[in-house]
């Protein structure tokens, strides 16, 4: 007991500065980095250093290649506000910078003078934004307040996005993948680093939104990843799906040249003229780079590298290594919202050119948009996928919404997400969710400006991080605190335990993995509910289209 109470005095007095508002400073390997003090959702203080390099700037030779590590400084930096953006549009130019391999870290306590704390667990959140846009910049799109009163370290990072961070030509000049090797380049850091402050480097979870939860499931077979990692959450995609996964795309490529004018004879002389080009030119450009209305979303995929020599992200199919096993078994909390992609299918529903151009070029624009292009048997798949979903009527607002979403939704996030954790749970323990809770506040509206129109992509980040552009931070008497306190609760748990039933003070059911025999997940509603088949009549329709390779 004596022992426990000197534990308790000794957290008390590491934590005793906040209370004074003395700016904190931590000591690295690195260098002396300079905080700052914020205040959670529930009004408690805890620290801040945020816009802290975790790699040199990717400009000049570095552009296209792998991160270099960041080189010790003298004196104390500077980490009181945010980095920069990766380029990408942007209303303020002075958002972004290709200086933006930084990252943000916040905890509640620090070690300060020699007195002992209790390490705490990590989280690295990695952002969605379809590897083109967003950022883990406080102030835009991965406030930390929700998890900050949790007993948590949360990291939050940026990485090269666009062309400039996933462009590859399937030669040494551009291998592919820099952005996943920014992402492994932040997680050797916080391996090296994040003891300082308060972290446990040998308990770190990553926490993936989209495209961040994409690469996440693509660190577990990544031999760079091996060991950065203890525990994954899965939010909303996945890099085992029907998309095939190439050597190289080498074609988006040479559309990037062209639109910065640069030649596409020789790619050595493309790569070296891209090089030179400002980066705002490939954020000016991002817009033509898709073929038609932002579509398709996952226009950049991972690559698997051929062998020049460098160190390889992926060097495997992705979906073979998680047949075979081959891949990090670490517990998954995995899932879905209930919605979706809704607002895809509104804006080419609702638009009567956008609308007329998909039904008069659907079995051209499918393939495309839902991601399955290189199959010899497209035009076919086209034919099934719009029996199913849309029929032989034209496409209309009132009789294909539904449809539509479900098309948008499953092919971009909901079969990935399925085939993931039914590759997944066979080796490893993956705890499955749906998310159908609707509040107050949504990333789409529909079809009464704000009323929300379900449970769509992106809504159940509102209740882990704060994003402020789209809503508030919520107080412990708004109907939203419940949400907020059961998902910090299950997933800072998992976190700690890799297991989010050992969360405290939440009204849950036993959450069971998935099995062999059962397709289990947790319905995160009004309530927490246990259900089994998550859309199973549609996955398995999926399943049908895509079946695995055969061994």
């Amino acid at each position: 007991m004596h022992f426990i109470a000197l534990i308790v005095l000794l957290a008390h007095l590491a934590a005793t500065t906040i209370a004074h508002n003395q700016p904190p400073v931590v000591h690295t390997g690195l260098g002396s980095i300079r905080g700052s003090i914020l205040q959670s959702r529930l009004g408690r203080k805890f620290y801040a250093f945020r816009g802290i390099r975790y790699a040199n700037p990717p400009v000049g030779a570095l552009r296209f290649q792998a991160p270099e590590p960041v080189a010790a400084w003298n004196g104390t930096l500077d980490a009181t506000d945010d980095g920069p953006m990766c380029p990408q549009p942007a209303y303020n130019r002075s958002e972004v910078s290709e200086d933006c391999l930084r990252l943000n870290v916040y905890t509640s306590v620090i070690p300060r003078d020699n007195v002992r704390i209790r390490p705490r667990d990590v989280i690295v959140y990695i952002h969605p934004g379809g590897f083109y846009v967003f950022s883990g910049q406080s102030r835009n799109n991965a406030g930390p307040q929700n998890l900050m009163d949790r007993d948590v370290v949360l990291v939050t990072i940026n990485y090269r996005l666009g062309s400039l961070g996933f462009m590859s030509t399937g030669t040494k000049e551009c291998p592919g993948n820099a952005g996943f090797k920014d992402q492994v380049m932040a997680l050797r850091w916080v391996r090296d680093h994040i003891s300082a402050f308060g972290g446990r480097s040998d308990s770190v979870t990553l926490m993936g939104y989209s495209a961040g939860a994409l690469s996440n499931t693509l660190h577990m077979v990544s031999p760079m990843s091996r060991g950065l990692f203890h525990r994954v959450i899965v939010m909303s995609a996945s890099g085992v799906s029907q998309v095939q996964i190439p050597t190289n795309q080498i074609e988006l490529a040479r559309k990037q040249a062209e639109l910065l004018k640069c030649g596409t004879d020789s790619v050595a002389q493309m790569v070296e003229c891209l090089r030179e080009k400002p980066a705002s030119d490939f954020a000016d450009s991002l817009e033509a780079m898709f073929v038609l209305s932002w579509n398709p979303v996952l226009l950049w995929t991972a690559v698997v590298e051929p062998d020049f020599g460098q160190e390889r992200f992926l060097t495997q199919d992705p979906t073979e290594a998680f047949m075979k096993g081959d891949f990090v078994k670490v517990p998954v909390i995995a899932g879905i919202t209930q919605d979706e992609f809704a607002s895809p299918a509104v804006n080419f529903l609702r638009n009567d050119t956008l609308r007329n151009e998909l039904d008069k070029n659907f079995d051209t624009l499918a393939p495309i948009f839902f991601l399955y292009g290189g199959y010899a048997n497209r035009l076919n798949i086209t034919r099934q996928l719009r029996e199913k979903f849309l029929g032989n009527e034209p496409l209309s607002l009132n009789r294909s919404l539904l449809g539509l979403n479900y098309l948008f939704a499953d092919s971009l996030i909901g079969f990935a997400v399925h085939r993931f954790v039914q590759l997944a749970s066979r080796h490893t323990p993956v705890y499955q969710y749906k998310f159908s809770y609707v509040g107050r506040y949504s990333f789409f509206y529909y079809p009464v400006e704000g009323t929300p129109y379900g449970a769509v992509h992106h809504d159940d980040l509102l209740y882990l991080l704060s994003i402020p552009w789209v809503a508030p931070i919520f107080n412990a008497t708004d109907p939203e605190s419940k949400t907020v306190e059961r998902l910090t609760g299950m997933w800072t748990a998992f976190a700690e335990t890799g297991n989010p039933n050992t969360a405290k003070g939440i009204d849950q059911p036993n959450w069971i993995p998935v099995t062999d025999q059962e397709d289990n997940y947790l319905n995160i509603g009004e309530d927490l509910r246990m259900e089994t088949g998550l859309f199973t009549e549609r996955f398995a329709f999926w399943d049908h289209l895509f079946p695995l390779p055969t061994k």
